[in-house]
């Protein structure tokens, strides 16, 4: 009797979310919670050279979400009325998704690596190359067999969690871009925000176009900026950039992926603008418009000798670029790629996902 069908594209729509879950889990460094026996079990794995046990296990922790009935210790369908193929999740879902998003991984199905018709069980360690790993698979394949719904959800989410962490580990290259017109230009910069990242890409763009307008017009400017989440202070900056001209600040800048309210603008007056003194300081915000009172607030400090701005990343941006001309679109594209060569890897991902779309690859 042939086994159990898993549905390719709930399993491709459940790899996607749950791998943005963990990406999300691991730029705050607090990965979902799930059992000590898990943990100690996906540390073997994730240090083992054998790539393809741990590939196997994400593909049981994904059929197990899709169906609670699948035997996970049968990955071949003709093992009975409880198994899946476990070679049509790898080769249609797993792998391509892995390597689609640079993770470390297999180039061949994982099922290569043992013997046909295997049961993941502890008799198949006889003849296998790295018997500790394998025990820790079976660990942590206990777990997901014992699951309920959302255990198994969080014990997928915790392996891609660790999935994540060894693409960090890894060297991922970015696409490269020689040129792009202007529309391409709008196009690439709505993809690079449609993710939030806790406010870096948003920040990245900013200088990129802040260092763009000083070359292009030759501008004696200094562009500084900060990371996320870096008090103001501890970096000598007043804002999340900063330019200044021969010595003197410019321009002040905050980036931000959350609305702006009355209470952001007042709390920002008074620890980032009134005491330094400054008179141009400028909201750069990502989606939704800042608040009717933040505006009228903004409108007070005016009249006090503090411009308080409002822009939209995107369209500031792509504005500028259409001022400065073809040029400066080469040097934009120039600057960002030199500020993403030193982001994390799930930014660099992302950059190389939005590539591929706007190039049709």
């Amino acid at each position: 009797m042939m086994g159990r069908t898993i549905n390719i594209e709930e399993a491709k729509r459940v790899l996607t979310e749950e791998f943005l879950n963990a990406e999300r889990d691991y730029s705050t460094q607090t990965p979902v919670t799930v059992p000590q026996k898990a943990q100690q079990a996906a540390g073997i794995l994730f240090s083992s050279t054998v790539q393809s046990y741990r590939e196997a296990l994400l593909g049981c922790a994904l059929a197990k979400v899709i169906d609670p009935d699948v035997d996970v210790r049968l990955p071949y369908a003709n093992q009975g009325p409880w198994a899946f193929s476990g070679r049509t999740l790898d080769e249609r879902v797993v792998n391509p998704f892995l390597t689609n998003r640079q993770v470390p991984c297999s180039r061949g199905p994982y099922l290569a690596s043992f013997r046909r018709n295997v049961r993941f069980v502890e008799a198949t360690a006889s003849g296998l190359k790295d018997k500790r790993a394998y025990k820790a698979f079976l660990d942590y394949l206990e777990e997901i067999e014992q699951a309920n719904p959302d255990q198994a959800r969080d014990l997928l989410r915790y392996l891609l969690y660790r999935f994540v962490q060894l693409r960090e580990q890894s060297s991922v290259l970015l696409m490269k871009l020689q040129r792009l017109s202007l529309q391409q230009c709008d196009r690439l910069i709505q993809g690079l925000l449609s993710q939030p990242t806790g406010g870096l890409v948003p920040v990245l763009l900013v200088v990129a176009l802040l260092k763009t307008v000083a070359e292009v017009y030759g501008l004696n400017w200094d562009v500084r900026w900060q990371g996320i989440n870096v008090a103001d202070r501890a970096k000598g900056t007043s804002g999340d950039v900063t330019v200044t001209e021969n010595g003197d600040i410019r321009l002040s800048l905050e980036v931000t992926e959350r609305q702006i309210d009355k209470n952001r603008v007042e709390a920002t007056f008074q620890s980032k603008i009134s005491p330094p003194g400054i008179t141009d300081y400028l909201f750069v915000f990502v989606g939704t418009e800042p608040s009717t009172e933040a505006r009228l607030l903004a409108n007070q400090l005016f009249a006090q000798g503090h411009e308080v701005g409002f822009v939209p990343v995107r369209d500031w941006i792509v504005c500028n670029l259409a001022t400065a001309g073809a040029r400066a679109r080469g040097v934009f594209v120039q600057k960002l790629l030199e500020l993403l060569d030193e982001a994390p890897a799930t930014v660099k991902t992302h950059w190389n996902d939005q590539v591929r779309t706007l190039l049709g690859a």
